[in-house]
């Protein structure tokens, strides 16, 4: 495929991936009293059924069997497996707990991250205004450490885990549906004993009715599509074009929080919220600036 068309298609499938997160807190939300764990563990185990699914009817196991004949990616996607379990938990656990907020600022955090992953581990440099940016964002957790006296951790963990998931898979550089289908193979094991053995209660949550059960269940299709559509623009555009396109989930999150499930939008909050999207502006500022100068310069040589 052309690479104009690759990253066309990487741009579809990041606007798909974003609308989706952006939207799925109203899913989870029609789960609250169910204990965290227990919709995560269900997103495992209906995420791993549709996943196989979608292998059968549309790819085959050819590629699956090509990842088994590579440890070194296995072991790595062994390891995105635990991060992105964790970043399932913790956004469930937020989303049920009215966190909503912090949710959403987690992911404003994220792009920004993102500028300062590739600084680390890609070689990537920073340009004067991205550190400005990056400057920024941390007077906005400085602004919530001081206002509320404690750390936002959830907006934290939310976008460093999320960030290190991104970075992974980029360098794991695999289809998105063979790595989500190992991701969620080795998260199966842990999902069904819990389920099956530890708790036996989890898994009456499929029989209470058929209303509530289509509704648990859809959680592997609620899980997958996003990530599926995450995983394919993560191979296809720069990190950095993901991260401006973020912008959109969390976006959504903060509308539904505050107009929809009516969370407290506190000054202190507003201005954390402004100083971040403030960082956001100089950062998206730089990169369109970078962007033109490099087309200038591609078009004079």
């Amino acid at each position: 495929m052309p690479q104009n068309e690759q990253y066309k298609h990487g741009l579809l499938f990041a606007f798909a991936a974003y609308i989706m997160w952006g939207i799925a807190p109203i899913y989870f939300k029609a789960l609250v009293g169910i204990d965290a764990i227990d919709i995560l563990l269900h997103r495992v185990i209906w995420s791993f059924a549709f996943i196989l699914l979608m292998i059968v009817a549309i790819t085959g196991f050819s590629k699956i069997k090509q990842l088994f004949k590579t440890p070194k990616k296995l072991g790595l996607l062994a390891i995105t497996s635990l991060i992105i379990a964790f970043n399932w938990l913790l956004f469930i656990w937020a989303i049920n707990n009215n966190h909503m907020l912090d949710a959403s600022l987690g992911y404003y955090i994220n792009p920004l991250l993102n500028v300062v992953l590739g600084t680390l581990f890609l070689g990537e440099r920073l340009r004067k205004l991205q550190w400005a940016a990056v400057a920024i964002a941390f007077s906005a957790v400085m602004v919530e450490v001081i206002s509320f006296g404690s750390i936002p951790w959830i907006s934290l963990a939310l976008a460093g885990s999320f960030g290190i998931y991104g970075l992974m898979r980029k360098k794991i550089n695999i289809d998105a549906l063979s790595g989500l289908f190992i991701e969620t193979l080795f998260l199966l094991p842990f999902a069904l004993i819990y389920v099956f053995v530890i708790d036996s209660s989890s898994l009456s949550l499929i029989t209470t009715d058929w209303q509530f059960t289509v509704l648990i269940i859809s959680a592997g299709i609620v899980t997958t599509l996003p990530l599926l559509a995450f995983a394919a623009a993560a191979i296809r555009i720069p990190l950095s074009t993901l991260g401006f396109i973020q912008y959109i989930g969390p976006s959504l999150m903060l509308i539904l929080a505050v107009f929809l499930y009516d969370e407290p939008f506190a000054a202190a909050k507003v201005f954390t919220f402004a100083l971040i999207w403030i960082a956001l502006i100089v950062y998206t500022f730089d990169s369109a600036r970078n962007g033109l100068k490099k087309r200038k310069q591609a078009k004079s040589s």
